[in-house]
């Protein structure tokens, strides 16, 4: 996981921004917040319908949820992220289920993959916060088999979480906007990035349900676990921070479907599965 930046010219602001982005993103304990949102990377791997011996990528996966759910469907899984302690945290989930995963630090722009190695590209809002887009976009369509199948599930920006991105944005801006990354939750930006027709793109739109005590608990656990929220609090002072979490808590509040006592927010996602043709095999 890092943050979105696609369009980068500096290579010196490039290498800022990578660190500030691996930073973040190793802040807290993001496999935390990832546990709770397991159910989206069994659905998607169901869309994409996955087949047991098959080949697959989760990319920039964290702790592994989209890796468990396709090593639970019998497929031969390798995990990729750039921070170690989320790998770590995957580790021990395959351990715990008995799952042969394999878990490995790599570079979602630069994959340390042979072409053709894989018959399914997985991410679950990871790829979406890539550096450079166009870049990783072209590696995922390297190291997929003729004929194999790109899955994605990425945050919309008119979503919850587009709107919890961009208010981040506002009381903490930082050189490339969070709220970026959901250009990905867009069937023509996916088109554009992978080089396909849009009516190539399976997509549906999907919500993913938080579902906390309050929306003050909502606020207390991103800030603790989550590696953005946590940067972005901790660059604000007092004052700042009050301000940030009351527009928080009023954006949960007014989307809030369970009443005073509990929070169950919708948060909406764009599920899509690019499936790429077979090249036909040339005989003599």
């Amino acid at each position: 996981m890092s943050a979105a930046a696609p369009s980068l010219r500096n290579p010196i602001d490039r290498t800022a921004l990578r660190r500030r982005a691996l930073a973040a993103w190793s802040c807290g304990d993001g496999a935390v917040i990832e546990s709770g949102s397991a159910i989206v990377a069994e659905q998607l791997v169901e869309t994409a319908d996955l087949r047991a011996g098959e080949r697959v990528l989760d990319l920039c996966g964290g702790s592994g949820n989209a890796a468990l759910a396709a090593a639970r469907r019998y497929a031969r899984v390798t995990c990729i992220d750039q921070v170690p302690s989320l790998l770590d945290r995957g580790r021990e989930r395959a351990r715990a289920e008995s799952l042969p995963v394999a878990f490995e630090t790599a570079d979602a722009e630069a994959l340390p993959y042979a072409d053709a190695s894989f018959d399914l590209v997985l991410s679950t809002f990871g790829a979406m916060y890539v550096l450079d887009a166009d870049a990783a976009a072209r590696e995922m369509r390297r190291v997929l088999a003729p004929g194999g199948r790109i899955a994605l599930a990425s945050w919309t920006r008119r979503g919850l979480v587009g709107r919890l991105l961009a208010l981040l944005d506002a009381h903490a801006p930082q050189p490339e906007p969070r709220a970026a990354a959901t250009r990905w939750g867009a069937r023509a930006y996916l088109a554009a990035r992978f080089g396909v027709q849009p009516q190539r793109i399976r997509c549906e739109r999907r919500c993913f349900r938080f579902r906390y005590r309050s929306s003050a608990h909502w606020v207390q656990v991103f800030r603790d676990f989550h590696g953005p929220t946590h940067k972005a609090f901790g660059t604000l002072d007092a004052a700042g921070q009050h301000a940030l979490e009351r527009e928080i808590a009023a954006l949960l509040d007014a989307a809030n479907t369970a009443g005073p006592g509990s929070l169950t927010v919708a948060a909406e996602y764009l599920e899509a599965v690019i499936d790429f043709p077979a090249i036909p095999i040339s005989r003599p």
